[in-house]
């Protein structure tokens, strides 16, 4: 019976789901790390936020599957090397966190970072203690962005041989067998679903002080 290729097929969908979840968000915490210096040196210094913002913002028009392609070219890696799609998406990720880590803390308010210097912060010290813990909210809102974004185009480099659950879309239309599409669509759709929502849950609880605020 055709429902009956669910259950009997349980191990493989969670050995996708792992190397889905494994694809998408390794590259959102990489990302992570190195957009938060290069959205400080942008938030800091109008100049670059001139060049920083704007190059991100042309990273992330590059079309996903042109990138997995000509990525092995270019960082020597075989074509169907799942690190392809790490770095691709790390990229994207870079680029869609930049200006949300300068936005984020560009809206820090400037009495605040004021009084910090005047308590004897020094710049790398405020950051981390002042500025990167009131940028949480933005910085949560973009992750949330990245994260589903990623999610989601993990999927097309199963038109290279390496997405994940998006196997289940190129495996179904050449065995035209729709089950295994939908079943690739709705665990797709679930893990972005989970995934946003723990990320919101760390939003609030990093940011004890917006409850309290709201409560107030």
């Amino acid at each position: 019976m055709v429902w009956d290729w669910i259950p009997r097929n349980l191990g493989m969908l969670g050995e996708l789901l792992g190397e889905h979840v494994v694809l998408a968000l390794v590259p959102v915490l990489i990302g992570l790390v190195l957009a938060v210096p290069i959205g400080w040196a942008a938030a800091g210094n109008r100049a670059l936020r001139t060049v920083l913002v704007p190059a991100a913002s042309v990273l992330y028009t590059i079309p996903s599957l042109a990138l997995f392609i000509v990525l092995p070219a270019i960082i020597g890696t075989r074509i169907l090397d799942p690190l392809n799609v790490v770095v691709a998406l790390t990229i994207y990720t870079v680029a869609l966190l930049v200006r949300s880590v300068a936005d984020a803390l560009g809206a820090v308010p400037s009495l605040v970072v004021a009084a910090a210097t005047a308590m004897g912060y020094r710049p790398g010290r405020r950051f981390v203690s002042v500025e990167l813990p009131l940028a949480v909210p933005v910085l949560i809102a973009g992750l949330r962005v990245a994260a589903v974004s990623n999610i989601s185009l993990v999927s097309v480099g199963a038109l290279i041989g390496v997405g994940g659950l998006g196997q289940l879309f190129t495996e179904g239309y050449q065995r035209n067998f729709p089950l295994e599409i939908v079943t690739g669509i709705v665990l797709i759709l679930l893990l972005a679903l989970v995934v946003d929502g723990m990320l919101v849950l760390i939003g609030r609880v990093s940011t004890p002080w917006t409850r309290a605020g709201a409560n107030a």
